[in-house]
């Protein structure tokens, strides 16, 4: 299944970045259950809130963005693994801790301090759930590109907050190695404890330039 999801995190890639309009997949879903968990009308979601301009004095260009997740539930492993926000996590049910086995497509360019982000959005018409045999198919929606003035040696302020109901076994490991690994040389803090379902806000600067582009895919069918 880590490959099946690596699969579908290129099928969505396709579709947000490659404007491919429809995907579809074929997989075999052992040992557990795929699960669609819709941006919209989930109970509780991770969230990402992300402020940018002057040190000290930023503007919110999104607030508390929920990305939805497909989330495959291994009975016999005690496993999950999720598709959130263009990334492919891992999380051991039983213990805490998480581990990012596909990256999302964020970027940092030295040259002109440009951070590109790109958000993408979960949907679905109905709560979707498969075991066995199934075919995930999937299509893009409209994308929404945030027109954002620049801000010479400005600062960009990311907080990412957990999934509530997921107790502690979040996925803010997963994301925080990856934020440090990707702006090591940008990310002037980052305040919070991964790990413990709360908040953690990363503060990344100089940016002269945020590009932010935010991607919907329905999920039609699994």
């Amino acid at each position: 299944m880590e490959k099946n999801m690596i699969v579908l995190q290129n099928d969505m890639k396709s579709l947000a970045y490659k404007t491919v309009p429809y995907k579809e997949t074929s997989l075999k879903i052992g040992g557990g259950s795929l699960t669609v968990f819709n941006s919209s009308y989930s109970p509780s979601s991770s969230t990402f809130d992300i402020t940018y301009g002057p040190v000290g004095s930023g503007t919110k260009y999104d607030d508390l963005f929920k990305p939805g997740e497909l989330r495959y539930e291994s009975v016999s492993a005690q496993t999950d693994i999720s598709l959130q926000n263009g990334a492919v996590l891992m999380r051991p049910r039983n213990q805490k801790g998480s581990t990012m086995l596909a990256e999302p497509r964020w970027y940092y360019d030295p040259p002109t301090k440009t951070l590109v982000i790109n958000l993408i959005n979960v949907t679905s018409d109905t709560i979707m759930a498969k075991e066995g045999i199934g075919t995930v198919r999937m299509k893009l929606g409209e994308p929404n590109f945030l027109p954002i003035p620049p801000t010479p040696n400005g600062e960009v302020i990311i907080v990412y907050t957990p999934d509530p109901v997921l107790n502690g076994l979040d996925y803010s490991v997963g994301w925080d190695n990856f934020m440090r690994k990707t702006f090591s040389n940008q990310l002037v803090s980052a305040i919070g404890t991964p790990g413990t379902a709360n908040t953690i806000t990363y503060t990344i600067s100089p940016v002269d330039t945020l590009v932010i582009k935010k991607y919907e895919v329905k999920i039609e069918a699994i």
